[in-house]
């Protein structure tokens, strides 16, 4: 196995809880993890980016090259488009539809679905309508996590036991909301798999 994932958002979107959720799943099966975060700004509403590396063997550099990311995971459409350059030409896009606009020239986002809607492979969903609909809207990182899980290759289950080691020191309610909107996401994501 072998999983190249870039995730994107702004700051406290819950970009990091991803990957520490997706690379601790990946830890329990016994597979090699390699991560790199890049902050474009440290505080809330700056860009941030982390790459995740997952495989069966040994794993030398934790940056993605240009053209080789099997998955780019947004919380923001905007942001997953920044990332396009470093997808494969069979990769997957798993986005937000709903924007978090922090400047004041964001595109029109309508512009911005459709570039995204271009590619073969896209899972667009709005995460924070079923966020929301979970009663958790603060949850739209484990409904966008959901979503993806459709395409990555990694045990549903295993990435619901990350979520539990991941949150327990919250409490059982942070846990089980949380893994209601990775569910409902997972949903989502597999109705856009099927259409």
């Amino acid at each position: 196995m072998k999983l190249d994932i870039i995730l994107s958002g702004v700051g406290g979107q819950g970009i990091l809880s991803i990957a520490a959720i997706v690379g601790e799943a990946s830890l329990s099966e016994g597979l090699h993890i390699k991560q790199a975060e890049v902050h474009g700004m440290s505080q809330r509403g700056g860009d941030v980016q982390s790459n995740l590396r997952i495989s069966s063997s040994p794993i030398y550099s934790d940056l993605i090259a240009k053209g080789t990311a099997n998955a780019i995971i947004s919380l923001e459409p905007m942001e997953a488009l920044r990332y396009i350059p470093y997808l494969s030409k069979d990769g997957w896009i798993v986005a937000n539809s709903t924007p978090f606009v922090n400047i004041l020239a964001y595109p029109e986002l309508g512009t911005v679905l459709d570039e995204l809607r271009s590619f073969p492979n896209v899972i667009l969903i709005d995460v924070d309508a079923i966020a929301k609909e979970a009663k958790n809207p603060r949850a739209t990182n484990m409904v966008l996590l959901g979503a993806a899980s459709v395409i990555l290759g990694i045990d549903a289950n295993k990435l619901e036991d990350a979520i539990a080691r991941i949150f327990g020191r919250k409490g059982e309610n942070i846990v089980e909301m949380n893994k209601t909107a990775f569910r409902l996401g997972r949903e989502a994501g597999e109705k856009q798999i099927k259409k």
